[in-house]
């Protein structure tokens, strides 16, 4: 256990800043115990106390959370006249543990994808070949566009009790990417006897088989540590866009890619040719109560 309140700090590299709005949507409860339990000791947007130089001025740094994609091109982007590559080696060498805080810090996301410089990518990409000295854990990617404030929460207390978290093939918690966006869905019964959603941002039907809902192959909790305690895409009638994984952001991403009428993507840890199978059986069977409104 990291009994000395332990020093955060956040850098902005290549970002949209969703990831500090998010945070900043967190249970107020919880951000209160953040502060009480940690000193965060800079962020560009939050903290007026310190300055950048003030965090090359120090010798540790307990948590190191980087939002947003690195680039090792100065005149693309640049910090207080330091490329993003450079600025992430001063403070990497100075750091106890590295926390990518959503998809861009993780693997490049949005930007690696879309921007013609092709020097942008995630933070372990560049790191990978590094000693760092004072790191004592492997890098936590904290996938999702933006990651849920609990992720970040839940990490930091995880590390700061235990001093070591499990971590999954992409290096991401398991206790937080272990399951499916499907899991918890409200829709799941319209999954399983194929009821489809008629439309967007209604409450009834599935929104996998048309309007591109990838729940069952994104691994995240989204559908069971709700979004501002209450709701999540999927229950808002908008489909999940599987911005967890590696694969994130793909093209047309509000429809179902389909092969002769038949999803060509099916659920995690199913056979194809056993779900299709199951789908057809399904679809023989109509089942009155779900073909009605929820609220007439």
């Amino acid at each position: 256990m990291i009994r000395h309140k332990p020093k955060v700090v956040w850098i902005q590299s290549i970002t949209c800043n969703g990831n500090t709005h998010s945070l900043l949507s967190s249970n107020y409860n919880r951000f209160e115990l953040f502060l009480n339990s940690f000193d965060f000791f800079y962020h560009p947007s939050l903290t007026t106390q310190n300055s950048l130089e003030d965090v090359f001025s120090l010798k540790e740094i307990d948590f190191l959370l980087i939002e947003g994609a690195i680039s090792s091109n100065k005149e693309f982007y640049s910090i207080s006249n330091n490329d993003t590559l450079s600025l992430l080696e001063k403070l990497a060498n100075k750091s106890k543990y590295i926390i990518c805080v959503g998809s861009c810090a993780s693997y490049g996301g949005v930007h690696a994808k879309f921007e013609e410089n092709k020097q942008i990518k995630g933070v372990s990409d560049y790191l990978i070949s590094w000693n760092l000295e004072k790191i004592k854990h492997p890098i936590i990617n904290l996938t999702g566009c933006p990651v849920h404030p609990e992720w970040i929460l839940q990490t930091l207390f995880s590390l700061k009790q235990r001093e070591t978290i499990a971590l999954d093939e992409n290096k991401r918690p398991k206790e937080i990417y272990y399951g499916l966006a499907h899991h918890g869905c409200t829709r799941n019964e319209y999954f399983e006897w194929k009821v489809e959603a008629k439309s967007f941002g209604v409450k009834e039907g599935c929104l996998f088989y048309e309007q591109g809902c990838r729940a069952p192959m994104t691994h995240s909790n989204c559908n069971r540590i709700l979004w501002n305690d209450v709701n999540s895409k999927t229950r808002a009638g908008m489909p999940c866009i599987g911005c967890t994984e590696f694969d994130f952001p793909r093209n047309n991403m509000l429809e179902t890619k389909k092969n002769i009428g038949i999803p060509m993507d099916v659920p995690l840890g199913i056979n194809k040719r056993a779900y299709l199978t199951l789908t057809g059986v399904a679809k023989t069977f109509k089942i009155d109560r779900l073909n009605k409104k929820l609220i007439e």
